[in-house]
């Protein structure tokens, strides 16, 4: 086949399966597509994983020096691994929907021979000798890995401004941060600039930054994906889970990940379904509950808005929404500080001034919880975690915002942060919004009580900032909390906006 007319073809792929694919230029639409579409047409070998990685890493090298997204980018092995998997394709070998498709990840996931930092002085050099398990899973599927992406240092924040590389900027308004402390992922996937992306949650790290860059992400349920190789925040709250364009898309990388891991402890061994199927499933008879107390005080009145509209078309995809209660989740910190504390206790203790000043400040104050008050925490959320099935006795999913308000501000002493160079103001160098004081109402619970939660675009601001919804279920119930969030999608128009960069 001729290049021109092989270029012919490849357009007429790209037409039939983006049909909504946003307006960029000619050579930049390729980054554009979804997971799906991608995947699409790489298994019918109309798009060259090779094409698709050459393009990617192009966007990136145009609009990372302005995002800041990502930490470090591992051009020649993502070439390598897309001529790899091209050539498995040549000889008919197909790994599955990742196959050949450009994936980033959160830079506090450990990467074998690939600097891994947490976005941390103290981990600045750092080169990890071993994969972590679900970067393993991902290259056994056959994925392509772009590089490791900022967020806040150490995951200890809800803005991705507290970073040794510099803060991350939102792609919908680049004096806003993006949310934490995934951030960087996704600044990322809102740009196009990689196909899907990995996050990890302790408190809502990955459905804060999806609500405020309008994208979506997928905190499973405690035990479902393995953290094993994950730096960790707090051992009995972290996960790991997928940052997308699409619902489709997460639960294809969920699938991917998903799985007992022998070495985590933290796994637990539940068969793992074929969450790309949830899509299809009808939700008719879906009961939603919609929890007021606890989530729904002081919104940002466009927030409140959006809510109401997005419940309004809920209740005619399902067989209706209603108020219910929910055990008071608690605090969450009493929970993370000690084990913030027992983590750092290394670096904190020897080389304190390698921390940004908020996060060595709050790694410092998490040493002062009490034993008792620990113990207490721990025994109560074994309790909330037994407790909160019998929540979906009344109804199969819960109803929130995601965040109170939209991305907030970076401080102006944070927009000309060098990389590298430290110097970050404190309380997390962002002035209000979305991700800053307050960012954990909506999300740390769902940490607590240990169940699958996602975030989806349900609207924008008049200064055009996005607005998530939050859709929990069941412990294990991933698959119809997909479901709905899939038909939400489709019923709407958010997901197909992309920010003019």
């Amino acid at each position: 086949m001729s290049q021109q007319s092989r270029r012919d073809f490849l357009k007429a792929g790209l037409a039939a399966a983006a049909s909504t694919l946003p307006a960029f230029g000619a050579s930049q639409d390729l980054p554009t597509l979804s997971l799906k579409q991608a995947s699409d047409l790489i298994r019918r070998r109309d798009l060259s994983p090779v094409e698709l990685t050459e393009a990617c890493l192009k966007r990136i090298d145009a609009y990372n020096p302005s995002l800041n997204a990502f930490i470090t980018i591992t051009r020649d092995q993502a070439l390598a691994a897309a001529r790899e998997t091209e050539a498995e394709l040549r000889k008919g070998k197909w790994r599955g929907p990742l196959h050949g498709v450009p994936i980033a990840l959160k830079d506090n996931i450990d990467t074998g021979g690939i600097r891994t930092t947490a976005a941390s002085g103290v981990f600045k050099d750092r080169v990890p000798t071993e994969d972590a398990e679900v970067v393993l899973r991902l290259k056994k599927a056959g994925a392509v890995l772009l590089g490791k992406l900022n967020l806040h240092e150490f995951a200890l924040g809800g803005t991705s401004t507290v970073t040794y590389f510099g803060p991350v900027h939102n792609p919908w308004a680049l004096d806003h941060h993006p949310g934490g402390s995934s951030g960087g992922s996704g600044a990322a996937i809102a740009a196009d600039l990689c196909i899907g992306a990995l996050g990890t949650d302790t408190g809502g790290s990955i459905r804060i930054p999806a609500s405020c860059c309008g994208i979506v992400g997928l905190k499973p349920t405690y035990g479902r994906v393995s953290n094993r190789g994950v730096i960790p925040m707090a051992w009995t709250l972290d996960h790991v889970g997928p940052m997308c364009k699409t619902v489709e898309d997460a639960a294809m990388i969920l699938s991917a990940i998903a799985g007992y891991d022998a070495l985590d402890s933290s796994t637990v061994d539940v068969p793992v379904v074929d969450y790309v199927r949830a899509v299809r499933t009808s939700t008719s008879k879906l009961r939603l509950g919609s929890p007021k107390i606890g989530f729904y005080e002081n919104l940002h009145p466009e927030v409140a808005t959006a809510l109401d509209v997005a419940r309004g078309v809920l209740g005619k995809l399902t067989a209706g929404v209603r108020e219910v209660q929910v055990p008071e989740a608690g605090s969450v910190t009493d929970i993370w500080n000690p084990e913030i504390y027992a983590y750092h206790t290394p670096w904190i203790t020897k080389s304190p001034e390698l921390y940004q000043d908020a996060t060595r400040a709050l790694i410092q104050r998490a040493a002062d919880t009490r034993p008792a008050v620990y113990a207490q925490a721990r025994h109560r959320l074994d309790a909330l975690r037994r407790d909160i099935k019998k929540v979906f006795a009344e109804v199969d999913l819960l109803i929130t915002p995601t965040q109170r308000s939209p991305a907030g501000r970076i401080a102006p002493t944070q927009q000309g942060a060098n990389r590298g160079r430290g110097a970050v103001p404190p309380v997390a160098g962002v002035a209000g919004g979305g991700g800053g004081a307050g960012a954990l109402n909506n999300t740390a619970a769902f940490n607590i009580y240990g169940l699958p939660t996602i975030s989806i675009p349900c609207g924008f601001t008049t200064d055009g900032l996005p607005i998530g919804l939050q859709i929990s279920g069941a412990p294990f119930a991933e698959s119809t909390v997909i479901a709905l969030a899939h038909a939400y999608e489709q019923a709407t128009e958010w997901h197909k906006r992309r920010p003019k960069l």
